[in-house]
């Protein structure tokens, strides 16, 4: 996780921006589409693409970014559309609409990005190599293995740096400290998100498919998970 974060750290400028309470639809739409571009970008350019040998975009391929982003973006706005078009002024709904929702939403869409964009990896599967590197075969299961790892560590990730900032808000607000400075909740929130966003993996022979497991000898082998 510590490697993960310093490589996804640039992105916490958008993760932010997705997260501030906004006034209207437009501004959570847009850094809501900032956040998943940024994304789906980091998803494809740190795939595993092994199994493609030409190391070039397909017309699916291309289809997925582009739709992973779209829906992705409109779901992450699902909460500021939901009080802006119903009229939703109660106290606690509004709580749940920007403290609490956003934590399972920002975690769920983070996976669901890394699924989408690394579809193909299901279908074609990525090299597995033995201990010495050398190249044993290409595996559909470590391939769903690899981004379903992925999926869970960046939901992980999204949510904590979701969760975190709203707890602290939440404790902050109850001090005698934010009653008499109001101002310092806003500033506390971008950094308590910032720093809360903060590869080789050895998969067991038996996992993988039958033909692989007759090219050797070695009881464990190694594939490159992706970030």
């Amino acid at each position: 996780m510590s490697l993960l974060f310093f490589i996804y750290f640039p992105t916490f400028i958008q993760v932010i921006g997705s997260l501030l309470p906004h006034k209207g639809v437009k501004p959570a739409f847009f850094w809501q589409f900032l956040l998943q571009s940024y994304s789906a970008g980091f998803n494809y350019t740190n795939r595993n693409a092994t199994s493609n040998k030409e190391h070039k975009a397909t017309l699916k391929q291309i289809l997925l970014v582009v739709g992973a982003v779209t829906y992705a973006t409109c779901a992450g706005v699902i909460p500021q559309f939901a009080a802006n078009r119903y009229g939703l002024r109660n106290p606690s709904v509004q709580v749940f609409l920007r403290s609490v929702l956003p934590v399972p939403l920002a975690a769920l869409l983070a996976a669901y990005n890394v699924v989408i964009v690394r579809a193909e990896e299901f279908e074609n599967g990525i090299q597995v190599f033995d201990s010495s590197g050398k190249a044993v075969g290409i595996s559909q299961k470590a391939g769903s293995q690899a981004v379903n790892e992925t999926a869970v560590s960046r939901a992980a990730l999204m949510g904590t740096t979701a969760a975190l900032p709203s707890l602290l808000v939440f404790l902050l607000q109850r001090t005698r400290l934010s009653l008499r400075n109001p101002l310092l909740v806003a500033p506390f929130r971008h950094i308590s998100a910032a720093l809360a966003l903060g590869l080789m993996l050895p998969i067991r022979k038996e996992k993988l498919e039958n033909e692989l497991q007759t090219t050797t000898t070695n009881e464990q082998l190694f594939y490159h998970r992706g970030l």
